[in-house]
């Protein structure tokens, strides 16, 4: 489905409710790390007795946290993260400034046509966030239409969530988030008066479509479990507390609903599921409270996304092939699909939008983007466009108009900066729009990327995606590696400035495509999860041994990192394999899985069972879960030092997931390495917001990286 202008709030790591915000207060500076009160607690399922004692640093409040004994050990944790990167600040500075120094201060985005203008963002030198503007197609001046500085005035955290553009262009709804919990509250301004207009809806978690000639909004809420199963209808200059619930999901407790506009903008499109299944409704954008039209019903496993244009649907799904297949129905029989791309072992397709000329698939073929013009009548016409690097991120951009002659598409690699190209449909011409800028100089011909493969120790091969300076030393050197593996999602080999502190400082960065990710296609995705989800542990282990085998590292000179489900990762490696590790960082890291699975209370804990299974019914789920779960493996041995980080306010991995973890590290640990926690007590899941207070946060991870691995300083 193309929703114009529209951005959805989502995530692919584990969420729960949202937590009200507590105040940090001083505490003095400490000499000893905070060892964490043990205290009896256990539970007991499937004849299985678990002993937790640290099961105190839940709030029971939640998700109001206001126990102090809580607030007091998280504090105490946050003075001895400040008292033992004290010594390094300078290094912190230095590494911040540098980075600081590759950002273009004063920077825009490339204007895209949506409707009578041209739309773009920018950044004032010296500013956090973005303002946006416009300007008509027919000349004149430049509008400011929103200011997000000025939204986040006064605010610890801020982030923009849907910025809607009416197909008139006259209104402008959108969506802010000022704590970090992900419920986000939405205004609509009106661009020719510039005035904010009465109608305020709070909490919401999804974008805003608008339908009914521009005169309402679908929107769905975050309800009290963290969930959004509705979608609902606010008529602008109606009392919210009047808006209609158009659909609701009522057959699954772990489904979310979602919602957006087809290719010509004519059909509601009304989508409910989980993270293996689907169903769509669709209803005429013009009568968004008329009878739905089902497109095919829910079947356990089978996933499927639509788009319409002129009447025929368009279906994109895994129901006769693991790769996913490309469909066709009319909306008079929707349920009778033929089929227009089969499903492919060798071609992963991805997605595919719709345009008035053509069609445009994407997807991934040995491991690497593709995107494909297709024509409507010869549907065997292929056109590939081509790129220039052996290993590359590449896709659709900003398109919001349905008659488009040129294709807005991005582009970088692990050299290439972030590019911005307009693709010519007629001439299959590529043109160069902007490319990112590093004021502090950056020369590519300096570095080299290759792409590897390691074999895992079950015969599997493994790719690894490495920069680093072309001078670097030969021989064993210092490497960070990085990975995610989870939900399908494919870690892509981009390009990073704030990378380039490490890679100058003769590391090479490495990305291990491990399984758990769809890298290599779907079936890689269902070779990590579930009863496989050891394949995701075991591969980010062996690439590491593999990367010592060729040469590029040894043992005890490598750094790795991960967050959430990736934190996880890193929490069983850590548990698996101490001695791979010079330092380890796990960024709100996914870590109590078991208390957390079998917890069903917890808002989105049903939702997340096709990812990981269901321990409170299937024991078998439990027994697998419990052999990995990181907090329940810590065992008596030499750790690495270890920093974790949290946020207070992180509605998808909640904070006492890695402070219980914490906690039970500096209690088992036979070691003198430093172990840091640090939470983010006005902030979320994705650290603190801003620009610059973000690189900030990366800059401590890489002071603290190079300072135990016996650099930096």
């Amino acid at each position: 489905m193309r929703i114009a202008f529209s951005s959805i709030i989502a995530g692919a790591a584990f969420a729960l409710a949202a937590p009200v915000i507590a105040q940090e207060t001083s505490v003095t500076t400490p000499t000893s790390p905070p060892v964490a009160e043990k205290r009896d607690h256990s539970f007991t399922h499937h004849g299985i007795t678990i002993s937790d004692p640290y099961n105190w640093l839940e709030d029971k409040g939640y998700p109001e946290i206001d126990d102090e004994d809580v607030l007091e050990h998280l504090k105490a944790e946050n003075a001895w993260f400040e008292a033992q990167m004290k010594p390094h600040q300078g290094l912190v500075d230095e590494l911040f400034e540098e980075m600081k120094a590759r950002i273009k201060e004063d920077d825009s985005t490339v204007p895209q046509r949506y409707g009578e203008f041209l739309y773009w963002s920018e950044f004032e030198e010296g500013a956090e966030y973005r303002k946006h503007y416009r300007r008509p197609l027919a000349g004149g001046d430049a509008q400011l239409i929103l200011d997000e500085n000025e939204l986040a005035e006064g605010h610890e955290y801020f982030r923009l969530g849907a910025f809607s553009i009416s197909k008139n262009g006259r209104m402008l709804a959108y969506s802010t988030d000022t704590s970090g919990a992900e419920r986000y509250n939405a205004v609509v301004k009106d661009l020719t008066t510039g005035e904010l207009l009465p109608d305020v809806i709070e909490g919401i978690r999804t974008g805003l479509t608008w339908v009914m000639n521009d005169s309402a909004l679908v929107y769905g809420l975050a309800d009290e479990n963290w969930r959004t199963k509705a979608a609902s209808l606010h008529v602008l200059g109606t009392p919210v507390a009047n808006d209609v619930e158009i659909y609701r999901e009522g057959e699954d407790d772990g489904f979310n609903v979602g919602h957006g506009l087809s290719a010509q903008d004519d059909w509601l499109i009304i989508a409910t599921g989980d993270n293996e299944t689907s169903e769509v409704r669709i209803v005429p954008a013009d009568n968004p409270t008329g009878e739905q039209i089902l497109i095919k019903p829910r079947v356990k496993g089978v996933e499927y996304n639509i788009d319409i244009r002129d009447d025929l649907v368009w279906i994109h799904t895994n129901d006769d092939h693991v790769n996913f297949r490309l469909a066709v129905a009319t909306v008079f029989h929707p349920d009778d699909w033929s089929t227009v791309i089969p499903g492919s072992d060798e071609f992963y397709l991805t997605d595919f939008d719709l345009f008035k000329d053509f069609y445009v698939t994407e997807g991934r073929l040995a491991g690497l983007d593709q995107v494909q013009i297709r024509d409507y009548e010869n549907t065997g016409k292929v056109t590939p466009i081509a790129f220039p690097e052996a290993s590359y991120v590449a896709g659709l951009s900003n398109n919001p108009e349905y008659d488009q002659s040129k294709l807005r598409l991005s582009y970088e690699s692990m050299v290439t900066p972030d590019s911005v190209y307009d693709y010519d449909v007629a001439s299959a011409e590529l043109e160069l729009l902007k490319q990112q800028e590093i004021p502090s100089g950056y020369d590519p011909s300096l570095y080299t990327t290759e792409r590897l493969m390691v074999t895992a120790r079950d015969g599997t091969e493994v790719p690894v995606s490495v920069v680093m300076r072309k001078d670097r030393p030969k021989g064993p050197g210092p490497l960070h590696l990085y990975a995610y593996g989870a939900y399908g999602f494919a870690y892509p080999p981009n390009f990073s400035t704030t990378r380039l502190s490490l890679v100058d400082r003769g590391y090479a960065y490495a990305i291990a495509h491990v399984r758990g990710g769809d890298d290599l296609g779907r079936n890689w995705y269902l070779q990590g999860k579930l009863n496989e989800r050891w394949n995701t542990f075991t591969d980010f282990s062996d690439v590491a041994k593999g990367l010592i085998e060729q040469g590029y590292t040894a043992k005890g000179q490598i750094s790795a990192s991960g967050g959430s489900a990736g934190g996880e990762l890193m929490g069983v490696v850590l548990n698996t394999d101490p001695d791979l590790w010079g330092a380890v960082v796990a960024h709100v890291p996914f870590v109590d899985v078991i208390n957390t699975m079998v917890n069903e209370d917890l808002p989105l804990t049903p939702g997340e069972w096709p990812e990981w299974g269901n321990p409170i019914t299937d024991k078998r789920a439990f027994a697998y879960i419990l052999s990995y779960s990181p907090y329940d493996q810590v065992v008596a041995q030499d750790y690495p030092p270890i920093l974790v980080t949290a946020g207070l306010n992180d509605p998808r991995v909640t904070y006492w997931e890695p402070a219980k973890w914490v906690a039970k590290l500096r209690e088992y640990k036979t070691d003198d390495n430093t172990l840091l926690l640090k939470t983010n007590m006005g902030a979320g899941h994705g650290g603190k917001s801003g620009r610059f207070a973000s690189i900030y946060e990366v800059a401590e991870e890489f002071a603290f990286i190079l300072t135990q691995m016996g650099a930096g300083e």
